[in-house]
């Protein structure tokens, strides 16, 4: 295949932050990652006509997983294409694009049971009715393992990566080995500054996986995730850029999971703290963020840990 493949970021506005998209410039154009539901028009359009391309011939939208602020766009994006462009996600998070309500119950049986919100529910299906441009299915479902042709020799491998989610997936281009990931790879968090994942065990192996087996040559992040000194990496990150997020982000997790550890085996008393009844980690850590900031990652990396504790006693 040829090996000059070049990748645009395409960034659209969303309150105080930006959502990235990326087109792979291939035969068949290809977006991985779609924004909320204004992305496509607002963001993306502008910016594929900016470097002579148009919105309507994209071909494919690669989903890396199944979060609002990487699906919402995808049936906006999609019709804007005539829908003609197959819309692929791993079949574990294919739920979150069929279903608005995937959304909220995913909320109630994670973060929500720590969030003291009376109003938790009635704003989740709030937000994914905003930022979601509709309930679709999917065109092509993946495990890891395929392999997409975007012609003229151009070629994407699938891989499996869960641990943000259950579905998270890693698209890479062959023979140039630019991987986007969308959010498995999270060194100390975005602006949060905590990393979030659903499954501690999976987002370890497959950090390790990147990081050892797909080795990559460029990596691209769903958001400017951050280092030790809370300055953040850009979205494309070099080969000793990713090398340095991937091996960072492995020491991150082992950092976290001792002190989860050591908060479970002492038991949970429900305390004061924002933090309750993970508090001894963030002292441990001496996070100091807002844990309640939603997606809230603090809660739903603790709900993790605790789930695979429980599941080991």
């Amino acid at each position: 295949m040829t090996d000059d493949v070049k990748i645009h970021p395409l960034v659209s506005p969303w309150g105080r932050f930006g959502l990235y998209s990326f087109l792979i410039d291939a035969p068949e154009l290809a977006i991985v990652d779609t924004g909320i539901a204004s992305s496509p028009a607002q963001g993306m359009a502008p910016a594929l006509e900016a470097i002579g391309r148009r919105i309507e011939d994209v071909r494919w939208i690669l989903l890396t997983h199944g979060h609002i602020d990487h699906i919402g766009g995808a049936h906006a994006l999609w019709e804007l294409t005539g829908r003609r462009a197959q819309v692929v996600i791993h079949e574990a998070d294919a739920h979150l694009l069929r279903s608005r309500q995937a959304h909220v119950d995913e909320y109630l049986t994670g973060r929500g049971q720590y969030l003291d919100d009376p109003q938790g529910v009635e704003k989740q299906m709030a937000s994914a009715k905003a930022v979601i441009s509709g309930e679709m299915e999917p065109s092509i479902l993946v495990r890891g393992g395929e392999t997409l042709s975007l012609g003229g020799g151009v070629t994407v491998s699938v891989h499996s990566i869960p641990g943000h989610t259950a579905g998270s997936v890693a698209y890479v281009v062959d023979g140039q080995n630019d991987v986007f990931v969308g959010d498995a790879v999270q060194v100390h968090g975005a602006a949060n500054g905590f990393p979030g994942y659903e499954d501690p065990l999976a987002y370890r192996s497959s950090l390790q996986y990147l990081r050892d087996e797909i080795r990559p040559n460029h990596l691209y992040l769903g958001h400017p995730y951050r280092r030790a000194d809370g300055v953040a990496y850009g979205v494309e990150l070099d080969r000793d850029q990713a090398s340095e997020a991937l091996r960072e982000s492995v020491d991150i997790e082992v950092g976290v999971r001792g002190a989860a550890h050591q908060c479970l085996c002492g038991g949970l008393p429900e305390t004061d703290s924002a933090y309750s009844p993970f508090a001894p980690v963030a002292d441990k850590l001496g996070y100091e963020g807002d844990p309640t900031l939603e997606p809230s990652p603090f809660f739903t990396t603790m709900h993790g840990y605790r789930t695979q504790y429980d599941e080991e006693e």
